[in-house]
């Protein structure tokens, strides 16, 4: 077998194995393993003859054996262990040499013979490597930045090195990634793979955002099938936006809970948004039609937070803006393809197409969701992992930090500071208070759009419904426009000037915010005083 050909093979088995890692991780593959008590899909730690990493395992006394594969350990000691009953917090420094030394394994003759660049590259991969998981915890900081950059520069040095999970004082062991470029850490996951799962947020996101103004072109036969006014029939947009405005302060801090995870709260919700599609397409009062358009919003509004949070889950900060500045794109624009998709088509059939429009957009990127879409929160994989081992090693005192954390706190304790936490941050820090205020005079100016169009190009220039809504393409020219100039922004400027002065205070990524911000105003004054003028020229 020529080499290519065996490289070939290599990819082709690896891509497969990572497939596999994809169902297996999915809703559907999670409850298939639930029902069939983990028999089917199984992870590394379930497969017999999987080789325990010797730091999680016990001898016959209760003790951890201790480390004598020496290919694989090179001699590390098994733990580090900590003062109390908590893992050290990392406090990454910009020179990884300055990190204090660990314990010696005195009961490793080879360790004696390492060479002195060998015992330093252990010594970064100890400090390093033990709080891996930890690093996503950081502040946005320069902090976080430095940790991030030292582990993918420790990735490159240490390729496959071993991590030496932590151990505390009473004898607990937290739980960590097997090595620098576990493939389970979803930061050291392939392109590809991160590609999909973004793919499918964007596409998620899509749909949810569509599903507002799809509406619109339908109100016009709403006011004639119900006999109401302007007012009544647009209840059905604002309070589609009022559900995915109020959704997130519920559904998103429950991603942040190791037990739920992303796929949870993505995958219960979404269901809820399928079905619900159904009997809003079919209901046949007013009342029923805007508290349900309220429900479609509450239940879809995930993807308005979690999203982000998968892209940072999986993207590194330095280039994490680049899958974040799309997902935004997939949010402004289907708004603005919502009139296009049922303009046309509810005059050609009734006002409930785009209500059906909806049930054929969620449905299929449902099933993508539940076949394909794998776990991204680090925690609650390290959750399951803990778990796992506790089964394979029969040593209870396998714990997460999380775990520990948590230990005493009851889960309705945990689930009521997950919700208040968020809502206390927005309401007494100045800054995420301004941005939340920001961004809901921008939502707002937005989407007065969708009621503002028809009465000025219909009126002013003799469009149909259809017609009104391709003016909307103006805003995804718009998001073309913004994201180019963004792209070219990070690549030849923030990102080289970040990796030269390292990172600067947050706001300083505000500042072409500031230039920008100068477009809706004058955009406004020109709309409306055109408007106006026509309106003059025609009296």
């Amino acid at each position: 077998m020529s080499l290519s050909t065996h490289l070939q093979n290599q990819n082709l088995d690896s891509k497969e194995e990572e497939m596999n890692d994809i169902i297996r991780d999915a809703p559907f593959g999670q409850l298939l393993r639930y029902v069939t008590r983990n028999r089917v899909l199984k992870y590394p730690e379930e497969i017999e003859g999987f080789e325990c990493p010797c730091s999680y395992e016990q001898n016959d006394s209760g003790n951890f054996k201790k480390g004598t594969d020496d290919a694989q350990h090179r001699g590390q000691p098994d733990v580090t262990p900590v003062a109390d009953d908590k893992a050290e917090e990392y406090t990454p420094e910009p020179a990884l040499e300055k990190t204090k030394t660990a314990p010696a394994d005195i009961e490793s003759p080879k360790r004696n013979s390492t060479s002195s660049d060998e015992e330093s590259r252990l010594q970064r991969t100890r400090t390093v490597g033990s709080h891996i998981e930890r690093t996503r915890t950081l502040p946005w900081t320069e902090a976080r930045l430095e940790a991030e950059h030292t582990l993918a520069l420790e990735k490159t040095r240490s390729k496959g090195q071993v991590v030496v999970p932590t151990k505390t004082a009473d004898g607990t062991v937290l739980v960590d990634w097997y090595t620098l470029d576990d493939v389970a850490n979803p930061q050291n996951w392939s392109q590809a793979k991160k590609a999909w799962t973004a793919f499918l947020i964007c596409l998620y996101t899509f749909v949810v955002y569509a599903s507002s103004s799809i509406y619109v072109s339908s109100e016009a036969l709403v006011m004639e099938r119900f006999g109401v006014g302007d007012f009544k029939a647009g209840l059905g947009l604002a309070l589609y936006v009022l559900g995915y405005g109020i959704g997130p302060l519920f559904f998103a801090p429950l991603s942040e809970v190791p037990l739920f995870g992303r796929n949870i709260p993505y995958i219960a919700t979404f269901a809820f948004f399928v079905i619900l599609a159904i009997p809003t397409a079919l209901v046949d009062n007013l009342g029923g039609l805007l508290f349900l358009r309220f429900l479609l919003g509450f239940f879809g509004s995930p993807c308005l937070a979690n999203g982000g949070a998968t892209m940072g889950d999986m993207y590194s900060l330095l280039y994490l803006p680049y899958p974040l500045a799309m997902w935004v794109v997939a949010a402004f624009a289907a708004p603005a393809l919502g009139p296009i998709l049922s303009g046309f088509a509810v005059y050609a059939e009734n006002w409930r197409w785009s209500q059906w429009e909806i049930l054929w957009m969620a449905a299929p990127i449902f099933l993508l969701f539940l076949f394909l879409l794998p776990e991204t929160q680090p925690t609650t994989i390290l959750l399951h992992r803990a778990a796992r081992l506790r089964t394979r090693t029969g040593n209870p005192r396998i714990r997460t930090q999380t775990e520990i954390d948590r230990r005493g706190i009851s889960f309705g304790a945990s689930l009521l500071d997950s919700i208040i936490k968020p809502i206390e941050i927005g309401v007494k820090d100045p800054a995420v208070f301004f941005v939340n205020l920001y961004t809901a005079l921008t939502y707002g100016i937005y989407y007065s759009f969708f009621e503002v169009f028809p009465l000025v190009y219909p009126v002013e220039y003799g469009f149909n419904v259809g017609e009104t809504a391709l003016v909307f393409i103006s805003i995804i020219v718009g998001c073309g426009i913004a994201v180019t100039v963004h792209f070219s922004y990070l690549k030849w400027y923030l990102v080289p000037d970040i990796m030269k002065n390292g990172l600067r205070q947050q706001e300083h990524r505000l500042v072409p915010a500031i230039f920008a911000s100068l477009g809706p105003p004058v955009g406004l004054f020109i709309f409306g005083q055109f408007s106006v003028r026509r309106l003059d020229c025609k009296i």
